[in-house]
């Protein structure tokens, strides 16, 4: 489990008032484009001020980067969440399966306001940089994670070979999710049922079977 400590009431209102940025980005991005959409269009959509926004982003671009973190820090959730020595393949479909279900009306709003990013993203660089550099961020911060988990498994193994199944495992699940998303922007399908992120993300664990857990 997770030994951070709680974060204090102005981190939570600052990572509230980012949030609410970042929605309103991503509600702008998805219906005007990137290249229609300015910065103030974003702060007056957020209700914030001009200067609130550049305390917090550098460009408008960056002000998704919230709200596409969302999902990588419940997927890492609910790994941490499980027990050491759960094996890995079953705990990533899991996890995958878990963290992009859409038990309620808020979560599909969320995937598909993720879709209409993605499907931004396409067209400009800069916002599909923000996107990269999220993913990179979530494999870092899971890879200690993945450590904990393996950890049962890698006695007796070579300390290297430990150290470059533990990354080698967290990139892999970090980029099925990535393809999932990606692949599932590009189509019409739900956010649930076939074809949907769940579906694709559980697909391609499966397909990498037990290479997970003896990766």
């Amino acid at each position: 489990m997770s030994t951070e400590p709680p974060p204090s009431l102005t981190e939570r209102r600052k990572a509230a008032t980012q949030l609410d940025i970042a929605h309103a980005a991503a509600e702008l991005f998805a219906t005007r484009g990137p290249d229609a959409t300015t910065a103030e269009d974003i702060a007056r959509q957020a209700g914030v001020a001009l200067r609130t926004f550049y305390r917090y982003f550098r460009s408008k671009q960056d002000a998704v980067g919230p709200l596409l973190t969302v999902g990588g820090d419940r997927w890492r959730g609910l790994l941490e969440s499980m027990e050491p020595g759960t094996p890995l393949g079953v705990a990533l479909r899991t996890a995958a399966e878990q963290a992009l279900a859409v038990p309620d009306a808020q979560a599909a709003q969320a995937l598909l306001r993720t879709r209409g990013l993605l499907r931004a993203a396409a067209d400009d660089p800069a916002l599909r940089a923000v996107w990269y550099r999220v993913n990179q961020e979530s494999e870092e911060r899971l890879v200690p994670v993945i450590a904990r988990l393996a950890a049962p498994g890698d006695e007796g193994r070579d300390p290297l070979e430990a150290r470059l199944r533990v990354r080698l495992v967290a990139a892999v699940a970090t980029d099925t999710i990535r393809i999932a998303l990606e692949t599932w922007a590009g189509t019409d399908a739900g956010a649930e049922g076939p074809g949907s992120p769940a579906d694709l993300a559980v697909r391609c664990l499966e397909r990498l079977g037990g290479g997970l857990d003896g990766a």
